[in-house]
């Protein structure tokens, strides 16, 4: 018999062998000061591209007001439980009022933490007899949610519609056989690459197929859309998305998320998330604060516009410099390049503290092997000349990469520190 902590120290994971090199740096990295454009990363001050703040909102003095005035009169404890036992409040209705009115849905619903909210909705609204179908470069929130369920699951290839219709017609005689029915899951914005989910084109495949919709927009609520309501009001289908799910955790700049939909639905889903039934209620800074920062997106539209003009200099300037930033439609900006883990170790570090720049790495297993990705996510708050300092980094680290430079290094590295990773 195996010890299982004998099998975790010998396998400690892709990512987790790297973090004797990488932890407090590449993973876990430290960031000081406050949240904005600029931040200080190990005694350097560092233009910063990894918050999700889209909208500035986190650093809005309207925001911090409504944020300390609420802690001060309930503190961070309040209410005091579980919203079904004793931590419902006028104030959580009211908001989810307003959120419900802004996405155009019936009803909504608040949820304590983004991840275990979708999580637990997908638990709920499938039973064993059901069938899903999912994207299959889903955040990780939707595949734990869908390995929770006990019956038939299966994967579309991203985006691709064929791929889809072909899984809608196994899911059909799945369900046809065991009575239940399909929930189609995909998200908004794909927050690795920025696609926009083909979501009016999911919704058209409901004159063909019998599904139910569940779309996680995280990424397109308060960007996308005339009014910020997302990319169902971007496509022009919002009424075709039957469960609508988004984050405070971007443009909200908070924590937390909600559920929309069908009033029907909703209160379904307020009566069986196990997530929410035995989790303490939303804390009032947050409703309160949540309040506020729903009446900016709804009355500061040149805040959303500084955004887009942000992100329309950053994309473009990236395009005209040859970089492959794929077919991004949204916010997030990746800039894709081919090489190993520890080269992309390399060019952040150099990017960090050669050129200032800070922004986020991802390699194997979040995306294909022998890809590094660089997310970059623009906001409203970041200026011209942060963005043009940007690219002239960036030109810098292509030169390198594509000269080899990061490669010698890496074969030096390994050699004088005695490292050896496995390759992944």
């Amino acid at each position: 018999m195996l010890d299982i902590f004998e099998r975790i120290k010998e396998n400690p994971g892709p990512l987790g062998q790297f973090a004797d090199y990488g932890e407090g740096y590449f993973i876990f990295p430290r960031l000081e000061g406050p949240i904005g454009p600029r931040m200080q990363f190990q005694g350097r001050e560092v233009i910063f591209w990894s918050a999700n703040d889209y909208l500035g909102l986190c650093n809005h003095p309207e925001v911090i007001e409504a944020d300390a005035k609420a802690a001060a009169e309930y503190g961070m404890f309040y209410p005091m439980g579980a919203r079904a036992m004793s931590g419902e409040t006028d104030q959580h209705l009211q908001l989810e009022r307003e959120l419900a009115d802004f996405v155009q849905k019936e009803s909504a619903y608040l949820l304590n933490f983004g991840y275990q909210g979708m999580v637990s909705t997908i638990d709920a609204l499938v039973s064993r007899n059901d069938v899903i179908v999912y994207d299959m470069d889903s955040h990780a929130c939707i595949v734990d949610g869908v390995r929770l369920h006990s019956g038939k699951r299966f994967t579309y290839k991203h985006n691709d519609m064929a791929s889809l219709e072909k899984n809608l017609q196994r899911a059909t005689k799945v369900a046809e056989e065991t009575g239940g029915g399909i929930l189609v899951i995909t998200e908004g914005v794909f927050g690795m690459r920025g696609q926009q989910g083909k979501i009016k084109e999911i919704c058209e495949l409901k004159s063909k197929y019998q599904f139910r919709l569940l779309v996680d927009d995280a990424h397109g609520f308060g960007t996308l859309g005339k009014t910020g309501a997302g990319v169902g009001e971007e496509q022009n289908c919002n009424d075709q998305i039957d469960v609508y799910f988004s984050t405070f955790a971007k443009s909200m700049a908070g924590f937390g998320a909600f559920l929309a939909g069908d009033k029907e639905i909703i209160r379904y889903l307020k009566f069986n998330l196990r997530s929410q039934i035995f989790a303490k209620s939303l804390t009032m800074p947050m409703v309160i604060g949540g309040l506020k920062r729903l009446e900016l997106l709804r009355s500061r539209p040149e805040i959303k516009a500084k955004l887009w003009e942000n992100v329309e200099k950053l994309q473009s300037g990236l395009k005209e410099r040859g970089f492959n930033i794929g077919d991004t439609n949204t916010c997030v900006t990746p800039v894709m390049m081919q090489g190993t883990p520890v080269e992309a170790t390399l060019l952040v570090k150099d990017l960090r503290e050669n050129y200032g720049i800070f922004t986020s790495v991802v390699v194997y297993p979040v995306i294909p092997k022998g890809m590094i990705l660089l997310r970059l996510i623009p906001t409203a708050s970041h200026t011209d000349a942060e963005i043009n300092e940007t690219l002239a980094a960036f030109e810098g680290i292509h030169d390198k990469l594509v000269s080899g430079y990061y490669k010698e290094q890496e074969q030096l590295l390994l050699q004088e520190q005695g490292l050896s990773f496995k390759p992944i």
